[in-house]
């Protein structure tokens, strides 16, 4: 999506989501997702440093950033893809650090990938089938009594069919995932994530990559997870993409929350403006400077809208 799209969705803002001032690491009326102290470092680099964090229920939350905040180094470790150095995280009250991603998965916290994992050698449908949960064909002795899971296989295809309708990838069922384009891994990821009925889903760069003929679908589908009852946390750098469906953002920078509120308010706050504007004033951009301009530009456009 350029800079300049805005998505054509409406959402139904959540209002009132936070308790006091809303600071970095402030309190929540019903969080679904709590960090306290989490760390993580990569030889002398502090990649993460969040002191406190929760994640409301029941929105969209974005989480924001400048390349190298540490943005999918966060998410990593609190599905259980990373361990931290150090720290403590609930999800629906219960404690999930230093859980398995698996484990993580099937308590209703699941994530998508920035660079898809569709499995490339299987069909469109075994890829979903892969996302449902408490299969009873997983156990070895009991895969080999087709009688005991056959009833339930048939109704997670049903499942698996309705969302790739839903997906409009119904047609590509029987195909190799590794023949779609790059929107429609990000589709079948999504989709699939919906086969273990999640509570949080956790979406890393949804849009990357992803020809803009299918953004609009993907922001709807975005959408729709909220309206189903689910809460969202995903990770963009289209800040105009944040501005139309984020019921809340939050914003990293050198590992740090620095700030976290409304769309609007947040693009105003000074600590985002220097994250953005600042932190790489008269520096190099780092590895991929068109990508670190493109969110600097954004971000200015953006200020200049709400000033």
């Amino acid at each position: 999506m350029s800079s300049n799209s805005v998505p054509t969705g409406k959402p139904v803002k959540t209002v009132d989501m936070h308790i006091g001032e809303a600071v970095p690491g402030c309190k929540k009326k019903d969080p679904i997702l709590v960090v306290d102290g989490v760390s993580r470092t990569f030889g002398g680099l502090t990649a993460v440093d969040v002191e406190h964090l929760e994640v409301p229920r029941g929105a969209i939350t974005a989480l924001i950033g400048p390349n190298g905040a540490g943005k999918t180094t966060l998410f990593n470790l609190l599905t259980g893809f990373d361990k931290p150095d150090t720290g403590a995280w609930t999800f629906e009250g219960t404690p999930i650090g230093g859980k398995s991603a698996f484990k993580v998965a099937r308590m209703g916290q699941v994530r998508t990938f920035q660079l898809t994992k569709a499995l490339g050698l299987l069909t469109v449908m075994d890829n979903m089938l892969l996302g449902a949960k408490g299969q009873i064909g997983e156990n070895i002795f009991r895969s080999l009594l087709p009688f005991l899971w056959r009833k339930q296989e048939a109704g997670n295809r049903v499942k698996a069919l309705d969302l790739l309708t839903r997906f409009k990838l119904d047609a590509k069922k029987d195909d190799y995932a590794a023949s779609l384009s790059g929107g429609q891994r990000k589709l079948l990821e999504m989709a699939r994530a919906l086969m273990s009925e999640p509570t949080l889903v956790m979406l890393d760069e949804p849009m990357a990559g992803v020809n803009p003929a299918l953004t609009q679908s993907l922001l709807d589908h975005i959408l729709n997870l909220k309206a189903e009852g689910m809460s969202v946390l995903f990770v963009e750098h289209d800040m105009h993409m944040v501005r139309h469906i984020a019921d809340w953002v939050i914003v990293m920078a050198e590992g740090k929350v620095v700030a976290e509120g409304d769309p609007h308010e947040v693009m105003r706050n000074p600590a985002v403006i220097d994250a953005y504007l600042g932190q790489h004033h008269d520096e190099d951009l780092g590895e991929d400077p068109d990508a670190e301009k493109e969110h600097v530009g954004a971000i200015k456009e953006l200020l200049d809208d709400e000033l």
